[in-house]
Formats: C-alpha cells, structure tokens, sequence
C-alpha cells in the first residue's frame, strides 16, 4: 500500500490513466472491428470506407502511447491486404 503523499498521487494518476486508456483501446477495436465485418460481409467499398475511419484512430493509438507503431502499422496493412484480396 502507498505510504507517501507522492506515490498515493501516483495510485490516483495511474487509475485515471488506466481508465482513459481502456477507452481509447476500446474505441480503436470498435473502428477495427468495423472493418472486419465489413471484410466478411465481402463489400469492398464499405470495407475501404471503414478502413479509412480506422486508420487515424489506430495510428492516434500510436500519438496516445497506447500502441507501438509497428504495431499500428502492421495492423493497418493487414487490414488492407485483405481488403485488396476481396476483390
């Protein structure tokens, strides 16, 4: 448990942190999660669309500390490839 004033601010900091950055992972999966269906469903034009929407959350992910940016960008281009594939 914290026993100094510095590392109870720390406890508090990190919960808030925590919780925003739960959010921000969140809403990236919701945008790529779009773009999966949007794959499976075989529509190219709503899959490049989604695509679109998803790449500056996803590389904003990056800017945010919440992704590496290899991470991001294989993401991206994974992403893409299969929707290059559908079609």
């Amino acid at each position: 448990m914290a026993n100094t004033a510095q590392a109870k601010k720390r406890v508090r900091q990190t919960a808030r942190r925590t919780m925003v950055n739960r959010d921000r992972r969140s809403r990236i999966r919701g945008f790529v999660k779009k773009v999966e269906e949007a794959i499976a469903s075989g529509d190219k034009g709503v899959a490049e669309t989604a695509l679109r929407a998803a790449e500056p959350e996803i590389m904003r992910g990056v800017t945010k500390g919440i992704l590496h940016k290899n991470t991001a960008s294989r993401k991206v281009s994974r992403l893409s490839h299969r929707i290059v594939t559908l079609g």
